[in-house]
């Protein structure tokens, strides 16, 4: 099993971490933090970024950038890269399969692995998984504000890399 690291920002490797997300953050078209559970800025989206919505970029609070996100607009279906902070892609994100009642999308990552997501991406309501495994939790139920979800991530995953998977779907989703 691939093991990311580098994003756990000093937790515990037995803590689960909730992210605070803003729904429909890529047409407000301004910078926004994502906050953690006790509404502590956890990393940053750089919207300024955008020309013609095709770039995103994540960074933490100190501002260094963690992950670029680019739109891929010659794909025949939606697709983004995230490349790291190096520049080179890391993972591509793109839908696999829409039915009426789940949705299901695919994270390639450049040594081989995947994961998986699905559930109902327009509700904020999905699992990422890799393998068996679930990495990462999306839902509306932690949060009572409007136009909030959040994010749980599990042990030992890149936070950031996870966030920026939940960005570049909410972006493709609902963009």
């Amino acid at each position: 099993m691939r093991r990311i690291m580098g994003g756990l920002r000093g937790r515990g490797a037995e803590s689960t971490q909730r992210y605070k997300m803003r729904e429909k953050l890529i047409s407000i078209g301004d910078d926004y933090w994502i906050e953690n559970e006790h509404g502590e800025k956890a990393f940053y989206v750089d919207g300024k970024a955008i020309r013609v919505r095709d770039t995103l970029i994540i960074k933490d609070v100190q501002g260094n950038e963690k992950y670029k996100l680019k739109e891929k607009l010659i794909r025949v279906r939606d697709t983004m890269s995230i490349q790291g902070a190096g520049g080179g892609t890391v993972a591509t994100v793109k839908k696999a399969l829409i039915t009426p009642l789940r949705d299901r999308w695919k994270v390639d990552f450049e040594d081989g692995s995947e994961m998986k997501i699905q559930g109902n991406i327009l509700d904020h309501e999905y699992k990422i998984e890799e393998g068996r495994r679930k990495v990462a939790e999306v839902s509306k139920k932690w949060f009572r504000i409007r136009d909030t979800y959040g994010v749980e991530v599990s042990p030992g995953q890149d936070d950031a890399l996870i966030l920026a998977i939940t960005v570049a779907v909410d972006q493709m989703a609902h963009g």
